[in-house]
């Protein structure tokens, strides 16, 4: 049961893992080509028995080692216009396409294909496996996995996510607060709009309230220019609200997030258009009607991810095959599981193949290449910290 990266590459993207659906089938595979090479494993569940983590350690248990990290799920290919059938592995000029390629399957099957060389190996230090479920809503399973691993006597001593980077390695990442706000107010008819309150109305005032707060970041900062863009975003991306022209609407949701840099709190802008709304708008709408109301409800959060850069780990990366480290290593905008390990004192950083152009979209793909690369980072990585 020794396959190349490409054979499990293949038989990983087979398998549906849309966030919207169970891993449970991948995760089982998985364990079951571990079982065969003698690794054991365990399972995380969600708590409802319809998705889960795996972990399994390779090599002695009573130290810490290097944790290679991945999601299993991947994004809809819904209203995506494909060349071919998505969840089945083509290859093509060098490339290979199918959802999850390049976000993130590719590295796992790099890693998995190493197995059956790492048990072979007299590891000093494990290599520990760590797949995780519903990355895509919002780093749910590195969540609990964070938990487990928080409990474990000996937890890895550092961690390589493979999100794609084009084998770069990364050091830091935005953290993510995403909410929905839900606004209501009281109905009336659009001739007699004094004795009603209008949702959408207050609704556009929050929004327009996030737009001068991102404003204000985007020229006062604070920036770093290693990101794209090098400042601290605020994005609002849904809203909904009303049932007819001449009805003043009851009901107003909006969906907004804070793409945060290393060092800025998000809760503190979040409490900044809080306060805003209650200081502002919620006397005047209760005057009308009491009832009136603005909730807040939490939709995503993730920790971003900064100070890798200066740890032993990162420097000891600059001699490592395969991978790429430009001066102090880069920084990009997109959020991965990278910062709840850097949170629970495991040194992280971002290094995978593919790129994150390619994700998300019809016909991902990884390039041959890449996974080339990735094998060598693997392999020697393993060799010099491990051996």
């Amino acid at each position: 049961m020794n396959f190349s990266t490409v054979e499990i590459l293949g038989n990983l993207v087979g398998f549906d893992t849309t966030s919207r659906s169970s891993n449970l089938a991948l995760i089982e595979w998985v364990r079951d080509y571990l079982d065969w090479h003698g690794v054991s494993s365990s399972l995380v569940g969600d708590g409802v028995g319809a998705k889960a983590n795996l972990y399994a350690t390779i090599g002695p248990e009573d130290i810490g080692g290097i944790m290679l990290s991945g999601h299993t799920d991947c994004v809809p290919v819904d209203g995506q216009d494909w060349s071919g059938d998505p969840f089945e592995l083509t290859a093509r000029d060098g490339r290979f396409f199918g959802r999850g390629t390049a976000d993130m399957k590719g590295f796992i099957a790099v890693a998995l294909a190493a197995v059956p060389a790492l048990k072979a190996m007299p590891l000093r230090r494990p290599v520990h496996l760590a797949f995780s479920y519903d990355e895509e809503l919002g780093m749910l399973g590195a969540q609990r996995l964070v938990e487990h691993l928080s409990a474990m006597p000996v937890r890895p001593q550092t961690c390589v996510v493979g999100e794609p980077t084009g084998m770069e390695v990364v050091v830091a990442h935005k953290g993510k607060l995403a909410m929905t706000c839900e606004v209501t107010g009281l109905e009336a008819h659009s001739a007699l709009t004094h004795k009603g309150v209008n949702a959408i109305e207050i609704a556009a005032e929050i929004i327009a309230r996030l737009r001068r707060i991102g404003a204000r970041l985007r020229l006062e900062g604070p920036f770093d220019n290693a990101f794209d863009p090098p400042y601290t975003t605020v994005h609002t991306g849904t809203i909904e609200g009303g049932i007819a022209l001449n009805v003043v609407p009851k009901t107003c949701r909006f969906g907004f997030e804070f793409r945060n840099l290393p060092g800025v709190n998000a809760d503190d802008l979040l409490s900044e258009l809080r306060d805003f709304a209650d200081r502002e708008l919620l006397p005047a709408m209760r005057e009308v009607h009491p009832q009136a109301d603005i909730r807040w409800l939490p939709l995503t959060t993730y920790p971003s991810l900064g100070g890798a850069d200066e740890t032993p780990f990162f420097r000891a990366l600059r001699g490592v095959c395969g991978c790429l480290v430009k001066g102090g290593g880069g920084k990009v905008s997109f959020g991965t599981e990278g910062g709840l390990f850097h949170g629970i004192g495991i040194p992280t950083v971002v290094c995978g193949p593919g790129f994150i152009e390619q994700a998300h979209k019809p016909d991902e793909f990884v390039a041959g290449s890449q996974l080339e690369l990735c094998e060598e980072f693997i392999a020697d990585l393993v060799r010099k910290q491990c051996l």
